[in-house]
């Protein structure tokens, strides 16, 4: 079976009943946890006791979608020491984010550090890295097995690099922080879900999940906006939700 897990959907905060980014994705019997943000060590440990994925992607420092890699550190420090090194790719900067966060143990000591930075190999997946704009450093990640491309943009602005992210994705999970782009036209560093939308249709996506919401947003709004110019299925993500793929 081959599905996308969500196990938090909000941006900067977790609303009450909610948790910010963070998802797993399954395939062929490897899991793929894709950035873990406040409040989403629980939902992970609730379908993988002791911590048991494959590998962890944590596309940029901020706390919304690192720090719990912090709570996971621990998890396989304490309950998993004997089982190997989960490989860790990462951002810059995500390192400095859980060393302070805890220093002992240190991250490295309980994962396989990995620049994001880089091309890679993750079970039947290729890995391939998109710097996007952000107020840090972030990647879009594209992941590739046969027959199925799972593309994740974390959190960045408009960007032609969308396109070539989003083409011929089976699933493109895209920032839908803001409901309204500013009055102003200035330069920005998150997407509306109209944005998101844009950009799936213009890659040929075939579905689109929109995820980090900004606590308080009306996501049928949002949701009724990305359909309103991407042809295909629209999925507003929502904590626990289960996306086959």
């Amino acid at each position: 079976m081959s599905e996308l897990i969500v196990l938090g959907s909000c941006g900067a905060w977790p609303e009450p009943g909610r948790a910010c980014a963070g998802f797993v994705l399954s395939h062929q019997g490897v899991r793929i946890v894709l950035d873990l943000g406040y409040g989403t060590i629980g939902p992970l440990l609730e379908r993988f006791p002791r911590g048991a994925v494959d590998a962890v992607i944590v596309t940029h420092r901020h706390p919304d979608h690192c720090v719990d890699v912090s709570a996971l550190a621990r998890v396989r420090y304490y309950e998993a020491a004997a089982e190997p090194k989960i490989p860790l790719y990462c951002a810059p900067g995500v390192l400095d984010v859980l060393r302070a966060l805890e220093p002992t143990p240190d991250p490295a000591t309980v994962f396989d550090v990995r620049d994001l930075g880089r091309p890679a190999r993750i079970g039947p997946f290729s890995l391939t890295p998109f710097p996007l704009p952000h107020h840090v450093p972030n990647y879009g990640v594209r992941l590739t097995a046969p027959g199925l491309t799972v593309a994740y943009t974390g959190d960045c602005g408009p960007t032609e690099a969308l396109r070539e992210l989003a083409r011929d994705a089976d699933l493109f999970i895209a920032d839908a922080t803001l409901r309204d782009e500013p009055a102003d036209g200035s330069p920005r560093n998150v997407m509306t879900a109209t944005e998101a939308a844009t950009w799936a249709a213009a890659g040929g996506a075939r579905r689109l999940l929109l995820a980090h919401f900004w606590p308080g947003s009306d996501r049928a709004v949002s949701a009724a906006r990305a359909r309103a110019v991407f042809g295909g299925e629209v999925i507003v993500a929502e904590e626990g939700l289960v996306v086959d793929l």
